[in-house]
């Protein structure tokens, strides 16, 4: 099983070394660091491991939570293998060698770039927030989602349109970006699982989500404004 283990730790020598040592002796094989964030004498790093499924997850966490300083922000399942940033810029070729499915082929990747669950391409009215909060109007027009994202979707309030995290009361993690045009916007989602805690969005990782979302926009220019209409929907 393939685990992401989301950790802030001292930004000191050894610090690392040690949360590395205490994951191996609890039984997960380290393949990938990414650090997210060093600010203020605090790190903030991705550790993706492969983990035995017949092993109890509380067995790492009480390894690391005996380390001073450190603390676990979250442990969830990862979707394939870890990918970095050099996987966006092979992305964004695909969508611009194949506009025509070019959305499609944005939503279903961003989950494997990000560690996510799944990820949706949704129409915002541009009076949403106003109409659900007068308790009337339609909610956002799915037009694709990918393959694990539940049916019927439901979405965060994402008005106003902007890149961010957002963090729901009943324990789904987002990110929001969007495209910038016909109140479109892409949200990546994670959800608690098998009593999993999720990690929250990083800002890292939403500025990530927006960059793609305003290549794309680019890429697909005039495509997108249509995306909300129902024959374009249903032809995805």
């Amino acid at each position: 099983m393939l685990l992401r283990v989301r950790v802030t730790l001292p930004d000191r020598p050894g610090a690392l070394g040690q949360v590395a040592r205490t994951l191996g002796v609890a039984g997960a094989d380290i393949v990938q660091v990414v650090v997210l964030e060093r600010l203020g004498g605090r790190a903030v790093d991705d550790f993706t491991v492969v983990w035995p499924g017949a092993t109890r997850v509380e067995r790492l966490l009480a390894g690391l939570a005996a380390i001073p300083g450190v603390q676990v922000d979250g442990v969830w399942k990862a979707i394939g293998a870890p990918v970095n940033g050099g996987h966006d810029a092979e992305l964004l070729a695909q969508v611009a060698a194949n506009p025509v499915d070019g959305l499609a082929t944005l939503v279903d990747a961003v989950p494997g770039l990000l560690a996510a669950d799944w990820a949706a391409a949704a129409v915002v009215p541009a009076d949403w927030a106003a109409r659900t909060g007068a308790g009337g109007g339609s909610g956002p027009t799915v037009a694709y989602a990918s393959w694990r994202a539940p049916s019927p979707l439901h979405l965060p309030e994402v008005t106003p349109l902007r890149a961010r995290p957002m963090t729901e009361p009943g324990g789904a993690r987002f990110a929001v970006a969007p495209f910038g045009r016909g109140g479109l916007v892409l949200v990546v989602a994670r959800t608690d699982e098998d009593d999993l805690p999720a990690a929250a969005f990083h800002i890292t990782e939403v500025d990530r989500v927006a960059q793609l979302v305003r290549a794309a926009a680019v890429i697909l220019g005039n495509r997108l404004d249509s995306v909300g209409t129902p024959a374009a929907v249903n032809r995805v």
